[in-house]
């Protein structure tokens, strides 16, 4: 799914306008039945609903709903930051069609009960810089409450894309955002203050959506199952591809069990763990399918033999720094043929930032996968969250590579300079492990014949929604990396099984 700016967002609305063609007021009935249609589905009629409405579009939107579902049996109370005579024409419209059982009230006089469930209908995606009076005090005044809020487009206050930091914003439950996630709900700037968002399709015109350029996208369920290649009834082993993961030392072995495992899950036909000799035993008790392929020190000092064996390597997770391990990780690099797959995570990636000279080895189209700190030893700091895709971008494009930024709506950037934010995952994956079960599962997609961008995206999808699933069974809390493992293989059949 594409995400388009604010400037991009007001053409759309324009173009469907003139191109459907359809009236400013009737795209916006069409948009606030979406909303009104979710609020039915997703809230009771014993909540009493307050909107409390801004002079514009996003106003007007807040007032439609009001309606619509005053009509169906909710209560209804709105609450007005602006004189109509200030508002728009669409906005002052809605105001005027409101049936008489909608009540009215000031910002100072909310009929409040625990229950009484917030709209947010104040700004949308209009903001132009600071927030200014009378929509500031009203921001406060929502943001004081202790009930449930839902914004509409963007909690209000918050620009569609960067420089939120610091910003007067709405603190939402729950975002209705419209046709598209904004960029700004993927980004930890300002992103918890959206609460949860939900897309929900408003019918802009799906030509000027295809020819609009733009460098970011999300990726939902229905572009990951398009990406899963089905496997070949007269398939065997070697037609999949062998993945070798080089893994663990002495007291950090549960990296190579953890990624063996995920690797194993992933489709490919033969999985090999390179790690300490000593360690050798732990892996082939836990993952009998697996082979071993052993080191003789304690650590990763030599590279295995053979490489032109595997399709894929995944390299980094639990190796640590020792010296021994830096220079095999050089001869690794220096070693990997046209054609070998390659993915660099964990100790790997803290080799490459503190050995740059290292980067210059690293094959085009390898799959860097850090979390932020990682990134941050990459790539230097950064002072917003324009500037760090700015410097990931800059990598990606430098190494050629596939750069796979870990965390809430994990970001994929790609050598092209596009940027793909993931749809899938939950807080309880953030637990020693998880990034081991990405490396695995991604180097086995790579064995199994998927090329680098399809399998960062569909790697980190399905990996996201494996959590999920844990997370449904034993709770964020309970859950833990192990968890995810035993999901991957019903998150791929789940996946595949949607229909179009």
């Amino acid at each position: 799914m594409k995400i388009l700016t604010g400037k991009d967002i007001r053409e759309a609305d324009r173009y469907t306008m003139e191109h459907e063609p359809i009236s400013s007021l009737d795209l916006m009935e069409r948009a606030s039945r979406s909303i009104a249609r979710w609020m039915e589905e997703n809230i009771g009629r014993e909540a009493p609903l307050l909107f409390v409405v801004g002079k514009g579009n996003n106003g007007g939107d807040g007032l439609a709903v009001a309606r619509m579902l005053s009509e169906v049996g909710y209560r209804c109370v709105v609450c007005g930051v602006y004189a109509p005579e200030q508002m728009t024409p669409e906005c002052r419209t809605n105001w005027e069609c409101l049936p008489e059982g909608v009540e009215r009230c000031t910002i100072d006089s909310l009929p409040l009960t625990e229950s009484t469930v917030v709209v947010d209908a104040l700004l949308g995606t209009g903001v132009r810089g600071e927030v200014k009076e009378p929509v500031r005090s009203a921001i406060v005044k929502i943001n004081s409450l202790k009930n449930r809020v839902v914004s509409i487009d963007m909690p209000s206050g918050m620009g569609t894309e960067f420089d939120n930091a610091g910003r007067t914003m709405v603190r939402a439950w729950v975002t209705l955002t419209l046709e598209f996630p904004k960029l700004a709900l993927l980004l930890p700037e300002a992103g918890n203050a959206a609460g949860r968002f939900v897309v929900l399709p408003i019918g802009l015109d799906q030509q000027y959506m295809a020819e609009t350029p733009s460098f970011y996208f999300y990726t939902e369920r229905s572009e990951a199952q398009r990406l899963i290649v089905p496997r070949h009834r007269f398939a065997h082993k070697g037609t999949h591809g062998h993945a070798l993961l080089i893994c663990g030392s002495r007291g950090m072995v549960g990296a190579a069990v953890m990624a063996t495992r995920a690797a194993l899950r992933s489709g490919c036909g033969l999985v090999t763990t390179h790690l300490p000799e000593s360690e050798r035993m732990v892996v082939q008790v836990a993952c009998p399918s697996a082979m071993v392929s052993c080191d003789p020190e304690s650590v990763f000092s030599c590279v295995p033999k053979h490489l032109e064996r595997y399709r894929a390597i995944g390299v980094g997770c639990g190796v640590g720094q020792d010296p021994r391990s830096v220079q095999a990780f050089r001869d690794l690099l220096a070693a990997v043929t046209t054609g070998v797959r390659l993915v660099i995570d964990a100790d790997a990636l803290n080799i490459l930032a503190a050995h740059p000279e290292c980067m210059d080895l690293v094959p085009a189209e390898a799959i860097l996968t850090p979390h932020l700190g990682e990134l941050k030893r990459l790539v230097g700091p950064w002072s917003s969250e324009e500037e760090k895709i700015e410097r990931v971008h800059s990598l990606a494009a430098r190494l050629q590579a596939y750069i796979v930024v870990k965390g809430a709506n994990t970001m994929i950037c790609t050598p092209d300079g596009r940027c793909l934010f993931n749809a899938t995952g939950n807080p309880g994956m953030a637990k020693g492990g998880s990034g081991d079960v990405l490396t695995g599962y991604i180097t086995g997609l790579l064995a199994r014949g998927y090329d680098p961008c399809r399998a960062a995206v569909l790697g980190v999808y399905l990996h996201g929604l494996a959590g999920d699933m844990a997370a449904e069974k034993y709770g964020e809390e309970g859950m833990n990396a192990s968890d995810i493992i035993d999901f991957l293989g019903t998150a791929q059949t789940e996946t595949m099984n949607v229909s179009e």
